[in-house]
């Protein structure tokens, strides 16, 4: 029995997960998880939130609300979306722990003890105008390496390098556009030149032992060829852990403290069992396989950084104590989405929680498996979507699984057929089950998931050809001995195809199982090397045959691909789908357009109203006043989308009641005529809530 630590990159709590996050570091996590469950192995998936650093400060600046506030909202939707994928994480926790706190302080400070970290005085950027300091991503520019002017302070979107904020082309603030300029901080910096030599002679053992992917080793070689620099490890914020130096407003930068919360979240998964010493048989035994599974641009923080910290950590402390490194960090490209490159800020990306919406989570588990960026970048195609689940899960996996129990029900009474004595038909069958058994085990084993997923549909495949030659239709009536032999064959081959299945469609594999007569601890029980066995005995009694997958049609993909590039919270209609509403005829003076007392307003609470389903109950920020609002919102936001919006409101409208529930004003909206499209009218720019439109 192997023990295993597996980790996925913690994601940023400041957006949704998209399908480009899955492709990347989780579906290859939870799919080598759940084989090694079969396995019997001792293995742990420890994930959660990213809750520090810009990107959620970013977020909040921008919604004016306070940053707790972004990341309890957040990390809720990225731990239902995972709940909602049937992911197999043991404990998905929160950067903002006070395990994770105090963790990552007294690795600071063992560091620091031991020389691996010194205080510099540099210049940083300052914005004259918001008057702050500029941590790295409020800077944006020009990169000094490919040119893209989508360059940011740490690192290049376009060619995905680590950046330096001095050495951006054409500098400015990312809050207010200005031009920075330098001026003196002091901040602490980790030693990476001190441990560089040592870490590239470990990675290239890792290498040779573990066979690391070469977009990984390439990309790690390359950091060794330019010479590896020290780095800040602290950084001017309000938000983070704080540093324990003796300066004030210093926070531990994110790339340092981030990647030490798995092993926080170790912590505090061990003492959620009751077993606060359970995350030491992980940590500290040199016995364990800690695999941390990434996307590509993730890459110099776990194979570098975290690494090097490790390193220089185990110099300093008893062997005891001593933490293991990883393994391996199987690394994915990107996924690119219809052709073009993933973008959130245009919302050319398929959200997952729309994507549950709409459809059962195997069948973006099974998709995704099958686009995998493994050794290079790769498409999600909604037709290509379509036809894997109708061609492959419907018209095979569920084809075989529905055609064997039809058979079993009408012609054996529901159940399971003696097997008598097997031909070679019959054994060359089992062998190539066997051997299909193996070889998706050794693909996964090996991180190639879709070669895996293609293996697990071939044992399908080959249940449908054995079912095809050996003509059960024909031996019922002829020959009904080897119409049963062939029965008690197909229906260990479904046995089978439950167990080499689960860690790609898990709900599908435990309803198969169901439909063979097998309760769910008896199919959580099967280890992987039963598979190739036989598994439900003669006698067994079968259900009644249920469709697995239903099929998709072509109007249900063409509505998937109308939401690419639509306004978030619009539908998905053009305008030149909808007839617009003649103008009104009815003038009106100006002195009755003056009455009207329009304001901006900020959203500071938004909640369903009870009993209602249209109505939403806001509660807005004027400046000088709050006032309650209900809006007919409820069929085309979520509330929690609503907080932080800067919004129009109808100030000085006479209250009434809705649903019993006190309104005191208007929000301006515009909608098509049949009401299905609505968007609220926002307000972009710094203008805070009062200011009055006129």
């Amino acid at each position: 029995m192997q023990k295993i630590l597996v980790t996925s990159a913690l994601p940023y709590a400041n957006g949704p997960l998209h399908v480009g996050h899955l492709a990347g570091a989780y579906l290859p996590a939870d799919i080598f998880v759940r084989y090694h469950h079969r396995r019997g192995d001792d293995v742990v998936y420890i994930c959660g939130s990213d809750e520090h650093g810009v990107p959620i400060t970013l977020t909040a600046d921008a919604e004016g609300v306070e940053p707790q506030a972004v990341v309890d909202r957040f990390h809720a939707r990225l731990k239902g979306a995972f709940e909602g994928l049937n992911f197999a994480m043991d404990y998905y926790g929160r950067t903002t722990s006070p395990t994770h706190v105090e963790t990552a302080q007294e690795f600071f400070r063992v560091l620091d003890a031991g020389g691996y970290i010194e205080p510099r005085t540099e210049e940083q950027f300052y914005c004259p105008s918001c008057e702050r300091y500029m941590p790295d991503r409020y800077v944006e520019g020009v990169c000094p390496h490919c040119g893209s002017d989508k360059a940011r302070g740490d690192q290049c979107e376009d060619c995905g390098r680590w950046i330096d904020p001095q050495t951006l082309i054409e500098p400015r603030c990312k809050i207010c556009g200005g031009e920075p300029e330098l001026r003196p901080t002091k901040h602490w910096f980790f030693k990476l030149s001190r441990i560089a030599p040592r870490l590239e002679e470990w990675i290239d053992e890792q290498h040779r032992r573990h066979g690391w992917k070469d977009n990984v080793l390439n990309y790690c070689r390359g950091w060794f060829r330019e010479g590896l620099k020290d780095r800040p490890i602290t950084r001017d914020l309000s938000w983070g852990v704080p540093a324990p130096v003796d300066a004030a407003g210093k926070v531990l930068y994110v790339w340092f403290e981030a990647v030490l919360g798995y092993i926080t979240n170790t912590k505090d998964w061990a003492a959620g069992l009751g077993e606060p010493e359970r995350w030491r048989d992980f940590w500290l035994d040199d016995d364990t396989r800690l695999i941390h599974f990434i996307g590509k641009d993730n890459i110099i923080f776990h194979a570098i950084m975290f690494p090097a910290m490790i390193l220089a950590y185990n110099e300093l402390v008893p062997e005891e104590q001593r933490i293991v490194p990883p393994e391996n960090v199987p690394a994915n490209e990107f996924l690119n989405i219809e052709g073009q490159k993933l973008s959130t800020s245009r919302n050319w990306a398929v959200w997952v929680d729309d994507v549950l919406e709409d459809f059962p989570a195997d069948y973006l588990r099974y998709y995704l498996t099958h686009c995998l960026p493994e050794t290079r970048d790769t498409d999600f195609s909604w037709a290509e979507f379509a036809e894997r689940i109708n061609s492959e899960l419907a018209d095979i996996y569920g084809n075989l699984a529905n055609r064997t129990l039809v058979f079993i029900q009408r012609y054996f009474d529901g159940r399971v057929p003696e097997a008598g004595e097997a031909d070679a038909d019959d054994d060359e069958h089992r062998r190539i089950v066997a051997g299909l058994v193996e070889q998706i085990g050794a693909a996964i084993d090996n991180y190639r998931f879709r070669e895996a997923a293609k293996l697990m549909m071939d044992v399908a495949r080959s249940g449908n050809r054995y079912f095809d030659t050996q003509q059960p239709w024909k031996t019922r009536r002829d020959d009904r001995p080897a119409c049963a032999r062939t029965l008690y064959h197909l229906t260990q081959t479904l046995a089978a195809l439950a167990v080499v299945s689960e860690p790609f469609v898990p709900d599908a594999a435990g309803r198969l199982a169901a439909l063979l007569g097998v309760d769910e601890a008896t199919f959580r029980s099967w280890s992987w090397s039963d598979a190739a066995g036989e598994l439900i005995p003669t006698g067994s009694e079968t259900a009644q045959p249920r469709v697995l997958f239903s099929k998709l049609d072509e109007e249900v993909v063409e509505q998937q691909r109308r939401k690419l590039g639509a306004k978030p919270g619009s539908a998905t209609e053009t305008q030149t789908d909808v007839e617009a509403e003649p103008l009104a005829d009815n003038l009106v003076d100006f002195n009755q357009f003056l009455e009207l007392d329009l304001r901006v307003a900020r959203v500071v609470e938004a909640e369903a109203v009870p009993k209602a389903k249209k109505l939403l109950r806001l509660v807005v920020d004027l400046g000088a006043a709050r006032k309650q609002i209900v809006a007919g919102l409820a069929e085309h936001y979520d509330p929690a989308d609503l907080v932080g919006r800067r919004v129009i409101v109808v100030a000085n409208l006479k209250p009434a009641k809705l649903m019993g529930v006190v309104s005191e004003g208007m929000l301006l909206a515009a909608s098509t005529p049949d009401k299905k499209r609505l968007e609220l009218v926002t307000v972009g720019g710094d203008l805070p809530p009062g200011c009055r439109v006129s």
